[in-house]
């Protein structure tokens, strides 16, 4: 089974919101539907980027990789 982490970009302020999941585009559709708490009051949600990884742990780690400030801030100067 494959893992994910994705990147998306909120339509409403800019955004940048980084995760991990099995299948990301369900995820997507979690986040537009406003069904994660975290990011339903800046929804609509655009997919930017995602990466496949065989394992879950491989998934989060890159995602708390990516989290990071140096990162993120790359990132977000990628997508402006």
């Amino acid at each position: 089974m494959a893992y994910f982490t994705y990147v998306l970009k909120s339509q409403k302020n800019k955004d940048i919101y980084i995760g991990s999941c099995k299948n990301v585009l369900i995820r997507l559709q979690r986040h537009n539907a406003g069904k994660v708490k975290s990011t339903k009051g800046y929804k609509p949600w655009n997919l930017l980027e995602y990466k496949e990884f065989t394992t879950r742990s491989e998934a989060v780690k890159h995602e708390r990789f990516l989290k990071m400030h140096q990162q993120k801030e790359i990132i977000k100067q990628k997508y402006l």
